[in-house]
């Protein structure tokens, strides 16, 4: 009874610390103008380009990574896009810790097996796209490396390079507390466990917590936009999968050691005890700090992407995929976009509005336009899983509340036929609102020099 007593008035203690933190006031950083020396990709330009003469909506689709398993898909992709008022592509080159471009570090996609070595999806991409006027953002999933169905084959994946960067969940963390990330079936058993659990689960993810899984997704990102003449990064999972997520030794670990930083020696030595029978003894004692944490993590690794990518091109935008509701976002995600749009982390935001309802979405979009700062909005429109008419009603919504643009979720179901699209041509039904191109605030179109009319297969899947 006396050392639960303990326990209850040091923990009681350090919440009311922990309720008082002491203030900090940051900056929110500046926007880096386009510098009209410094552009990779020739015709590229910033936001605000103050001599751009041409000021137009951004209509942009995210295509899936199976829409890069060919060339003739992707020439089916700039022929869609370019007939039917399309100004942006968001294009996926790393889907589950694989690349869609030539990458020194992660291993060529599966897909891309029955294609020639030398075939780059990336770079066919932009060629195609670049000439006829349609920009092309890089799109990378950030902590989502493989799905559920199996184990990467290749040795270079980071789930077989690198298991201990690997999220675990809370479950995995209590049934398993002893069993190393080195161990050989370490994967394989948080594989089976994902899959038992698999409820708001897309795959398995990787922990933001440890510092070599940042420095490598800075690396990929860096990979990109120096070789590659690309207008955009696009970031995407960047997030947890839920909050029985991240229970892992780095996670566990770091979290300790921060909190024991705040106690005195006596004090720390008695947690440092109970925490070696229980794992979870601080995150249990700690939610809202290791909430707080877990947060933390996610904007580290945002603000060194802006800080690095900016450096190596500050002309390049910065976007990401997020979800609509800011709250839901931060408390059940551990994604603060709030936070990152404050201090000028990301040029656009995309909130993923994939709302059906029409008065659903205008409550989301009017709930971002307040949080987000100064920073422009392309809106998500979840294309997939509501027809054409409700499509048309984001549409006139989104132009209503003044936002910079939209961002059609996916090209791939656009062009596939679904309950959605029983014709299979959503895009073609979308035309009569996108042409002619309306001018209105947003960024400079490429100029084109030359039609694009191939033709090819597409295919739908997340």
């Amino acid at each position: 009874m006396r050392r639960a007593g303990a326990i209850f008035l040091l923990v009681a203690g350090l919440l009311l610390a922990a309720w008082f933190p002491p203030q900090e006031t940051v900056a929110p950083a500046a926007v880096v103008q386009p510098s009209s020396s410094s552009n990779v990709a020739a015709g590229s330009s910033g936001l605000r380009g103050a001599a751009a003469s041409r000021q137009t909506e951004v209509r942009a689709l995210w295509v899936v990574r199976h829409t890069l398993a060919s060339p003739q898909s992707i020439d089916r992709l700039i022929k869609e896009a370019l007939e039917n008022g399309y100004t942006d592509l968001i294009v996926q080159v790393r889907g589950r810790g694989d690349a869609y471009y030539r990458s020194t570090y992660e291993p060529r996609a599966g897909i891309l097996g029955g294609q020639p070595p030398d075939f780059d999806p990336l770079d066919r991409v932009i060629k195609a796209a670049h000439p006829v006027g349609l920009r092309v953002h890089a799109w990378i999933n950030l902590f989502l490396v493989a799905d559920l169905v199996s184990l990467p084959a290749s040795p270079r994946h980071l789930v077989n390079r690198h298991p201990e960067w690997l999220m675990v969940p809370r479950g995995m963390a209590e049934e398993q507390p002893q069993l190393p990330p080195q161990s050989p079936n370490f994967a394989e058993q948080l594989l089976a466990f994902s899959r038992r659990n698999r409820e708001d689960l897309e795959g398995l993810f990787a922990a933001p917590a440890h510092p070599g899984l940042r420095e490598w997704v800075v690396r990929l990102a860096l990979e990109l936009v120096r070789r590659y003449e690309v207008d955009g990064l696009h970031l995407d999972y960047v997030r947890y999968p839920n909050p029985a997520y991240d229970f892992s030794r780095a996670s566990l670990d770091q979290f300790r050691e921060e909190m024991e930083a705040r106690l005195p020696e006596e004090d720390r030595e008695f947690l440092e005890s109970e925490s070696l029978v229980d794992p979870l003894f601080y995150p249990d004692n700690f939610p809202s700090q290791y909430g707080a944490f877990q947060r933390r993590q996610v904007d580290l690794l945002v603000e060194r992407l802006h800080k690095e990518v900016k450096r190596v091109r500050p002309d390049l935008l910065l976007s990401a995929a997020v979800f609509a509701d800011p709250q839901q976002a931060s408390r059940f995600r551990f994604q603060d976009w709030p936070n990152w749009a404050r201090r000028g982390w990301l040029d656009v935001l995309c909130p993923m509005a994939y709302t059906p309802e029409t008065e659903r979405f205008q409550a989301l979009l009017e709930g971002v336009r307040k949080v987000a700062a100064d920073r422009p909005v392309w809106v998500g429109i979840g294309a997939y899983r509501q027809g054409v008419e409700q499509a048309r009603e984001k549409i006139a919504v989104a132009r209503a509340a003044g936002v910079e643009g939209f961002v059609l979720f996916s090209y791939d179901s656009s062009v596939a036929i679904t309950s959605h699209n029983p014709s299979g041509d959503y895009l073609e039904q979308l035309r009569p609102l996108l042409l002619p191109i309306r001018s209105v605030a947003g960024i400079p179109a490429r100029q084109s020099t030359r039609p694009v009319a191939p033709t090819g297969s597409a295919v739908s899947s997340r």
